[in-house]
């Protein structure tokens, strides 16, 4: 448990250094207890960190992620074992390889989560083609889409994820190393944004991908292919698509606010 403190701590002391207010963090429980770890070790050592980052200004919520590349049955075994923590999670999420492991595949343990009252996102349309996005929105019916960049290949889409003001996750750095983007001055989020889409930037496996919060950001404003303005918008876009309370929300942001007023 202490480990699993230790390192969420770390990551919320290295966000709230670069100005983050409120973070979401994904984490994958079956990695852990399929070696055998049990899994109030994760969730203890993770909610514990979740509460001390309040002093460092930081609100957090927690995303309890199933492994697209196991089966549903394990997706299920993994949600019975957060039963007793459901207080502690705010939202089930679907990662790992995409490719050849479509949305539908979480059919019914999605369907269960939702039963139990939990938000709903997935990745989707990172790897995987548009279909795969369809899948999530109308199979899963998630509240928030992860990543979705190849969501753009399909106006009609496109039209339905605006007209359902859904949000997307996006990642520019991990999508340079995954080479979902062959080149950063080809990153999607520009047309995202001239296309009405509620995209956010954020980071993905940090440490391992090599780039935090404001280092997404960076990738794409010293490229000059977002300015002040979209970064405010892109600001505001994460709070209004975070899973927050309407009066958390509001104080977020009216700091977002402010703070274009001030600059």
């Amino acid at each position: 448990e202490a480990e699993f403190y230790d390192l969420a701590m770390a990551y919320f002391r290295r966000a709230a250094a670069d100005n983050v207010r409120h973070a979401e963090i994904f984490f994958d429980p079956q990695t852990h207890t399929d070696r055998g770890i049990p899994y109030a070790f994760v969730i203890e050592g993770l909610s514990r960190a979740a509460r001390d980052a309040k002093a460092l200004g930081l609100s957090v919520g927690l995303i309890h992620s199933f492994l697209r590349h196991l089966s549903e049955e394990a997706a299920f075994e993994s949600l019975a074992m957060a039963l007793p923590y459901l207080d502690r999670i705010i939202g089930i999420g679907l990662d790992s390889s995409e490719v050849g492991h479509p949305p539908s595949k979480f059919a019914n343990v999605f369907a269960r989560a939702r039963e139990l009252g939990l938000k709903l996102c997935a990745h989707a349309g990172e790897e995987g083609p548009p279909a795969y996005v369809y899948e999530a929105l109308d199979v899963l019916h998630i509240d928030r889409i992860d990543h979705g960049n190849r969501s753009l290949e399909d106006p009609v889409l496109v039209e339905h994820i605006v007209r359902e003001g859904l949000t997307l996750t996006v990642c520019p750095l991990s999508n340079h190393k995954l080479c979902v983007v062959k080149d950063l001055n080809d990153h999607p989020i520009p047309d995202m944004l001239k296309k009405g889409l509620r995209a956010t930037i954020n980071s993905d496996d940090p440490a391992y991908f090599g780039g935090y919060v404001n280092d997404n950001f960076l990738s794409l404003t010293r490229l000059g292919l977002i300015n002040r303005a979209d970064c405010i918008t892109l600001a505001r876009n994460s709070i209004t698509g975070a899973f927050l309370p309407d009066d958390r929300k509001a104080v977020l942001i009216a700091e977002i606010e402010a703070f274009a007023a001030e600059n």
